[in-house]
């Protein structure tokens, strides 16, 4: 019983959008898509505010970044999973666009607001048009409009459509991700400080593989910005 009730409050909140994205309950007027419980007990993890966080380090070696930071700890377990797996799986560019939005409100006047422009990690042309749209676009979206930058959706390119990363190991995420990204217009980017935007960091392989590629163009900085970190 238990299993369908879940299933049926997951239902009710796509049909029905005036209810909290992760707890189904009905949002007070005014709020979007969070209740003010579940924003108030976002995990958030404030990366934004220190440069070595652990988000940071897990770059340490691997790929030289300016700074690195995500909205919130995705925890297995949590009523936050649900936030982007609507987010991703269902279309809802509104949701993405917004959470960008909030994200962005909190990078405000921080190290990450130094930057040029934004460039969204892009997903392969097969796999957009099968999902319906690119999330981290969205979310792009969203950070570009709450911090005053432009975004770039056409400079980083996805060549290889790669296999789902989950249930990979560190190393066969990498190696699914290596040489996948090309840029499409180098002059463009000379001399710029980007902030390359994701939905979900856990190993960081994707975010590496497109920062390597960033980083061949001429006084090219990267930073990197995502709406959650999953450390597992």
């Amino acid at each position: 019983m238990k299993l369908i009730g879940e299933v049926m409050r997951d239902l009710f909140g796509l049909v029905y959008p005036n209810v909290c994205v992760t707890c189904g309950k009905p949002l007070p007027r005014g709020c979007l898509y969070l209740c003010p419980g579940c924003l108030y007990r976002l995990p958030r993890t404030h990366f934004h505010k220190d440069r070595d966080n652990p988000l940071a380090m897990t770059f340490w070696g691997r790929v030289p970044i300016e700074h690195a930071a995500a909205w919130f700890q995705y925890t297995k377990g949590s009523l936050y999973p649900r936030l982007i797996y609507v987010m991703k799986y269902s279309g809802r560019r509104d949701i993405a666009r917004v959470m960008g939005r909030f994200y962005a409100a909190e990078l405000k006047d921080s190290p990450l607001d130094e930057t040029h422009l934004i460039v969204p990690i892009p997903l392969h042309p097969r796999k957009e048009r099968k999902r319906g749209y690119n999330q981290s676009e969205w979310i792009g979206r969203g950070l570009s409009e709450g911090l005053d930058k432009p975004l770039e959706c056409n400079l980083l390119r996805r060549t290889v459509n790669t296999r789902t990363q989950t249930k990979k190991s560190r190393l066969e995420r990498w190696k699914n991700v290596e040489n996948v990204f090309r840029v499409a217009k180098p002059d463009a980017l000379q001399h710029k400080h980007v902030l390359l935007v994701d939905d979900v960091v856990t190993t960081g392989a994707t975010l590496e593989s497109a920062t390597v590629t960033l980083l061949q163009i001429p006084g090219v900085r990267v930073s990197i910005a995502a709406l959650a970190y999953a450390n597992f």
